[in-house]
């Protein structure tokens, strides 16, 4: 265990240096920061030592657990035999060659070209060149203006940003840039009013089609959306909403991008999110699950219509970065991927472990201020409620959330909150004794606050 470690002087150090991401620094300062040193499984310890059941995987993303020695072995390996080497110029390395390969073939049809990126807010900043690339060597150079929703979440670079939906993210900067427009997500529970879900999705979805009338078809280059949305709160869209998508994209002839940074790589039961919904991208934004976070590596899968466009007709593509396809990170994202299809972890998300989360979740429905559970896979969202029989939301929802998040915390349990809804992500390895735990936990916390509240 980490005694050695001294969380005071530690958290001191930290905060006399380290601007953290997302965080109110002025808050942070006067609380200090909690030093995580070390995970095993599901579990991570900090530096007080004090254990944690880590129900949202890391950030989304340490989806076969923590401790896996074959992936710091073979990340070992590659940097004794090649630490570096760039994919510019003409040239590649064993790992990123493999590994391009393997996430084509888990891909399935159409989907045969990869380009590495670091993080999912440059895959998005990638395909986005792409796309009006696409369309200057077609002959439309017009065709620049992407079409995004509200509260998604695509980055935080200017492009990811602007791409996504968060109206706190765009206060900050002046964003987003010109040429990016959104429409309303799919959020049933808060937005619909009395539609039924069918009839609420269909007419979300068809808010693409007005848009794509009233900047004028000519111009639309994209349509962008993440399956299920991730940081905006774990929002599962109606059943009717995807295929309506999918439609109108095919029927205006805009290009589909789907953001799979958080539902790649099994999260839904699938390895990709768009092939649970049955979706056929152009392109697919990737990180996180790609190498369980062990690495970071991202990129953007590319279908072939428009890969044959960019390889045949565009010349030198003028984006690139550093440590594109790193093989290091190449390295851990093979190992991590030979987790996952050596144990079936994604056929147990679909078969085993998700089925039997998405029930547990739904026991929750019959406490006070749980207005209803949603899940696919391992991914769900409990949405907290004033008054469920009319779907009354609290007040002030960022502070209902962040008190049960933070019980939960103390009670050695990590969720998220986005709002008033509380997320879980766990890894695949999750035993169901352990989604028993984590939602007896959630329970107790709830009665607490209901009791508080009274």
């Amino acid at each position: 265990m980490p005694q050695e470690h001294d969380p005071q002087s530690l958290s001191d150090l930290d905060m006399a240096h380290h601007l953290h991401p997302f965080a109110d620094m002025r808050v942070q300062q006067q609380h200090g920061v909690r030093v995580m040193v070390e995970g095993d499984g599901l579990y991570v310890t900090d530096s007080a030592g004090h254990r944690y059941l880590d129900a949202f995987a890391g950030l989304w993303c340490v989806n076969v657990g923590y401790g896996r020695r074959e992936i710091a072995d073979a990340v070992h390996r590659q940097m004794t035999a090649l630490p570096y080497y760039n994919t510019f110029f003409g040239t590649t390395t064993e790992p990123a060659a493999r590994l391009a390969e393997h996430i084509c073939r888990l891909a399935g049809p159409r989907m045969n070209h990869v380009f590495f990126t670091n993080s999912g807010s440059e895959a998005n900043d990638t395909w986005l060149r792409m796309a009006r690339l696409y369309w200057r060597c077609r002959g439309e150079p017009e065709r620049t203006v992407v079409i995004s929703r509200h509260n998604a979440y695509h980055g935080s670079t200017i492009a990811g940003a602007s791409l996504g939906g968060m109206r706190h993210m765009h206060e900050q900067g002046d964003l987003p840039i010109p040429g990016i427009e959104h429409i309303g997500q799919p959020y049933w529970y808060g937005e619909a009013g009395n539609l039924s879900r069918e009839a609420f999705g269909l007419a979300r979805a068809r808010e693409l089609e007005e848009k794509i009338l009233e900047i004028g078809p000519d111009r639309v280059a994209a349509f962008v959306a993440e399956p299920i949305q991730g940081t905006g709160g774990v929002i599962v869209p109606p059943s009717t909403y995807w295929p309506e998508i999918q439609r109108i994209c095919k029927r205006y002839g805009i290009l589909l991008a789907v953001d799979e940074v958080i539902t790649g790589f099994g999260r839904l039961g699938h390895w990709f999110g768009y092939q649970h919904y049955g979706i056929e991208p152009d392109f697919c934004a990737i990180a996180k699950g790609l190498s369980s976070g062990y690495q970071p590596i991202a990129g953007v899968i590319v279908a072939d219509r428009v890969a044959d466009v960019l390889i045949n007709d565009a010349g030198a593509f003028q984006h690139g970065f550093t440590y594109s396809g790193h093989p290091a990170a190449a390295a851990a994202a093979l190992a991590n991927l030979a987790i996952l299809e050596r144990e079936k972890l994604v056929e147990r998300v679909r078969d085993d472990v998700g089925p039997y989360f998405q029930a547990a979740l739904r026991s929750l429905e019959d406490q006070l201020m749980v207005g209803e559970t949603s899940a696919v896979g391992l991914l769900g969202a409990v949405q907290l409620t004033l008054e469920k029989s009319t779907r009354t939301r609290f007040s002030r929802p960022g502070d209902i959330g962040m008190v049960v998040r933070n019980f939960c915390f103390r009670d050695g349990v990590i969720l998220r909150a986005a709002a008033d809804r509380i997320l879980l992500a766990p890894a695949f390895t999750i035993t169901r004794d352990e989604i028993d735990h984590i939602v007896r936990t959630l329970r107790a916390v709830l009665d607490e606050v209901v009791a508080e509240l009274s």
